[in-house]
């Protein structure tokens, strides 16, 4: 799919919706304040009354490693991301359908590569191979009275599955999908940058919190030949990847005594999930009698948890918040056979900094026994982060990071590494 089509897409969208009324200043307040480009006199306004709601993010990283690891030295990476959301019931008359559509661009080095060499990345936003591509583009119908949903497209796991509102705000990739998981496959499961083709069905009662949720996507996201741009292909022995998800996050009561979910208020879900791939994988180790390798399929189980212990008043979204997060996956096929991190979060710490969050985080992963037999690797690698996000304006964000690396890519000959980093966030 070509870049320009996506672009083309957006000028008819402004073209369409460009008639706006001068006067919907209360409409226009909140892009006026959450963005640096505000409401493009009016067109936001217009083009949200219409259906249509562009969100423009840019990350910015400087990033260095100070000791340790392959190597000393910094890079800078960046991340620009375009969503479009469409409510097609306004748009189109859909009743109850809405799209999304998430084009990014991503630059910059390679610090883990070059210099770190962990296991975990160091960076979120750090990808292999520098390039421009759909992320998502996908369509849902929803039955709103019976809590069910069914989305079909391009999509991306860590979007909705293995999620926990309190690891967002770490810079280091284990805290959006986790390792065990982000390991597996031919070209690894569809989370960023790659989503792939998809059908995934949710539930969510109505009436209580519990959940649940499952998905079937492409075995091989992309084309793992040619990273550069977007590719839709199902090729022959792709196979698929399944993965559902069972959880429960508590309503909260209102003063009207009605129970509310309380996700955008306090942090608290349980969770567990099942994972697999159906294209086989070969085993790290044993051969037939052919001496070729002995294929196995590669699955895993993973639980989570978050609770928010302490909230502030009058305003509950401040206050303390910990997690934990574990998974295991096949041990015969990957370096890690299982992973598990823990933390603590809290928003508006300082008095005075009601919006600013300050978050500690510790991740091990466990060398599988054939892994480590025939690479003579250390048996694990822990990854620590300590971060704060400040946030300046409601439109920006800036956020230092100190990480520390035990054992980076479980090499016995690899010092541990210290990281320290810089992140600025503005949105457009």
């Amino acid at each position: 799919m070509n870049r320009q089509i996506f672009f083309y897409m957006v000028i008819v969208l402004l073209v369409q919706t460009g008639n706006v009324n001068a006067n919907q200043q209360a409409q226009q307040s909140n892009w006026n304040d959450g963005t640096l480009l505000g409401d493009w006199h009016g067109i936001r306004t217009s083009l949200n009354k219409q259906g249509v709601e562009v969100v423009l993010t840019h990350k910015s990283d400087v990033m260095a490693n100070v000791s340790g690891g392959l190597k000393r030295g910094a890079t800078w990476m960046g991340h620009t991301e375009i969503k479009i959301d469409l409510d097609l019931e306004r748009l189109l008359g859909w009743q109850d359908v809405d799209a999304l559509i998430d084009y990014h661009s991503d630059l910059g080095g390679k610090l883990n590569r070059h210099y770190v060499g962990g296991f975990t990345g160091v960076d979120n936003i750090e990808v292999a191979t520098n390039t421009a591509q759909f992320y998502q583009a996908w369509m849902q119908k929803s039955w709103v009275d019976e809590g069910l949903s069914v989305l079909a497209g391009l999509y991306a796991i860590d979007t909705e599955f293995y999620v926990t509102d309190s690891t967002s705000v770490f810079m280091q990739s284990p805290y959006g999908m986790a390792n065990e998981v982000a390991q597996a496959g031919v070209n690894g499961p569809p989370i960023f940058p790659v989503g792939a083709l998809a059908v995934r069905v949710k539930y969510a009662a109505p009436d209580h919190g519990f959940y649940a949720q499952a998905a079937v996507t492409d075995g091989v996201p992309g084309d793992p030949n040619n990273p550069h741009g977007t590719h839709i292909q199902l090729g022959h022995g792709d196979g698929v990847l399944t993965i559902v998800e069972l959880g429960y996050i508590p309503k909260r009561q209102s003063e009207e005594g009605e129970g509310e979910a309380n996700s955008s208020i306090e942090m608290n879900k349980t969770a567990i999930g099942f994972w697999r791939f159906t294209k086989p994988m070969d085993d790290l180790v044993e051969t037939d009698l052919s001496g070729n390798p002995v294929h196995r399929h590669s699955q895993g189980v993973y639980f989570l948890v978050e609770r928010t212990l302490l909230t502030e008043q009058p305003d509950v979204s401040q206050g303390l918040t910990v997690f934990m997060r574990c998974g295991i996956a096949s041990k015969d096929v990957h370096q890690v056979d299982w992973s598990g991190s823990t933390g603590i979060h809290y928003h508006g710490l300082i008095s005075g900094r009601d919006n600013d969050v300050i978050g500690l985080a510790a991740t091990v992963n466990h060398a599988s026994d054939k892994y480590q037999t025939i690479n003579n690797s250390a048996s694990i690698e822990v990854d620590y982060e300590l971060t704060y996000l400040a946030q300046i304006r409601p439109w920006l964000s800036l956020q230092p990071t100190l990480q520390y690396f035990d054992h980076p890519g479980m090499d016995r000959s690899s010092k541990d590494a210290t990281v320290v980093g810089f992140r600025t966030q503005i949105n457009f």
